[in-house]
């Protein structure tokens, strides 16, 4: 049994016991710590080893016609996101409340190491089949949170929202992986293993119009999971209504599923067909950035605003990726991992106001600064970390691709019109984060709130995710020497 397999096992294990009975926080803290460690010394490994190659493969075949294999394996980005997804798991369970190991006590934690585990499945599988499956086991107990444990009046609702939103693009997305697994197979046996998918093997390779109806149903599904402009209105009611371990989780770890299955499976295995939406996909990523961003500036709720600027992000990262180029696939995988510590950091610190005040409403708050002070200083850090401040993994990232999308242009082209108007995202996003510090923590304090600041013990888990995002934006190569040319010559 290889390390990988273990740090996806761990989390199935202590779910499966928790269900028999076990203290459910107890062994989700003694889980989350584990792979904590275990991500960590994987990652080591391979930043010593380099990210190009894969390691720690195995494999277990399941059926022989078709070829089904439970494999599992990481490179540089599967292990920058192994390591995404053990800090987030740790802080999100690490800030959970005490509940009663009985009923659904015993749901909470169970639901949050089923969470973890199909993540870390879903980034290790090297097939297609288990791919998919990982994600949907991800995604069955985050709707069970939402409409269970969720905030607000319209939980259930929203609950359902997302759960049929999503489904749609689970669907979808699962018709698009069948056309992969039918026409790419090699002639003479159909498989899921991702490696032996090539559309250009065999007597018939595939034409440019199959690649590109083909990559459509990926790019839509992906895209609903990721919450690509259009497809994006049910992100910020679902991250309203969640509780903060399960925002902290699906828009920092679960949400990159969407992104990664671009670089590992669509761009790779259907280059044809992503230079056919190309132009498509700027308009759209355009839309995310721009259009959701002034949503973003409209919103009278910390929580909404949270959400909905999670939206704006995905824009930035699918301008890396437009850009085909090793500098932009390494500026969008270093912004999935400083977006995904920066957000849950985020909806950590939002969750802990949510718990001292009686509303999240901009207009009934104010000069909370002095009676949490810790919680200021952090969501200080956090807001100059979201919109892009020197320093910052986020700025890194941001700057990696700006350059990028210019790198070997001798004319203005779609690609550079479009980063010049992404452009002004920055400025959007500096201007609702330091409105929304502003609102919270300065001015007049309410005198009929009695407020603490947070505790000691879930000081760590903050103060663990800004260091993160401090070390990786002072030393951004952590990341970017790991980012292998994933399209090679798209």
């Amino acid at each position: 049994m290889t390390i990988i397999e273990f740090i996806i096992a761990i989390p199935l294990v202590i779910a499966l016991a928790i269900g028999c009975g076990g203290s459910g926080r107890g062994l989700a803290l003694f889980a989350s710590w584990a792979n904590l460690l275990l991500g960590s010394i994987v990652f080591c490994i391979v930043l010593a080893r380099g990210g190009g190659d894969m390691h720690f493969q195995s494999a277990h075949r399941l059926l022989n016609s078709p070829e089904l294999t439970l494999g599992f394996a990481v490179d540089g980005m599967s292990a920058i996101l192994v390591l995404l997804t053990v800090i987030v798991t740790f802080c999100a369970v690490k800030i959970s409340p005490v509940i009663p190991g009985k009923g659904s006590g015993r749901l909470y934690y169970i639901s949050l190491m089923l969470i973890a585990a199909g993540a870390l499945g879903a980034f290790c599988a090297t097939d297609l089949f288990f791919l998919y499956a990982f994600h949907e086991l991800a995604l069955i107990p985050t709707f069970l949170m939402i409409g269970i444990y969720g905030q607000g009046r319209e939980k259930v609702a929203t609950a359902w929202k997302i759960t049929i939103y999503l489904g749609v693009g689970s669907l979808i997305l699962l018709g698009g992986f069948i056309a992969l697994y039918v026409q790419l197979s090699p002639v003479g046996g159909l498989t899921f293993d991702i490696a032996k998918l090539d559309p250009g093997a065999g007597e018939h390779p595939l034409s440019a119009e199959m690649q590109k109806w083909i990559f459509l149903p990926l790019l839509v599904g992906f895209g609903i999971l990721v919450s690509l402009f259009p497809f994006h209105s049910w992100a910020a009611p679902a991250y309203a209504c969640a509780p903060p371990p399960v925002a902290m989780l699906h828009a920092g770890v679960l949400k990159k599923f969407g992104l990664y299955g671009m670089l590992r499976v669509a761009m790779p295995l259907l280059p044809e067909g992503f230079e056919a939406w190309k132009e498509l996909l700027l308009i759209l990523l355009l839309g995310n950035i721009i259009y959701v961003g002034f949503v973003t500036i409209s919103q009278r709720y910390l929580d909404r605003m949270l959400g909905n600027s999670s939206v704006m992000h995905m824009g930035y990262i699918f301008l890396g990726i437009a850009c085909c180029n090793s500098a932009g696939w390494g500026g969008a995988v270093l912004m999935m991992f400083a977006h995904g510590i920066s957000i849950a950091l985020l909806f950590a610190l939002c969750g802990a106001l949510r718990e001292r005040l009686d509303t999240l409403e901009f207009t009934r708050l104010g000069g909370m600064g002095a009676s949490m002070p810790f919680i200021a200083v952090a969501f200080g850090f956090a807001a100059f970390a979201s919109i892009g401040l020197p320093g910052f993994a986020n700025f890194a990232s941001e700057i990696t691709i700006f350059f990028a999308a210019f790198s070997g242009a001798g004319e203005l082209g779609s690609l550079q019109v479009v980063t010049i108007l992404a452009l002004w995202g920055v400025v959007i996003s500096a201007v609702y984060m330091l409105r929304a510090f502003r609102r919270i923590f300065q001015g007049e304090c309410n005198g009929n709130l009695v407020l603490t600041d947070l505790e000691r013990e879930a000081r760590m888990p903050v103060i663990l995710m800004i260091v993160i995002l401090l070390t990786t934006g002072l030393f951004p190569n952590l990341i970017l020497k790991l980012v292998p040319d994933l399209l090679g010559t798209l």
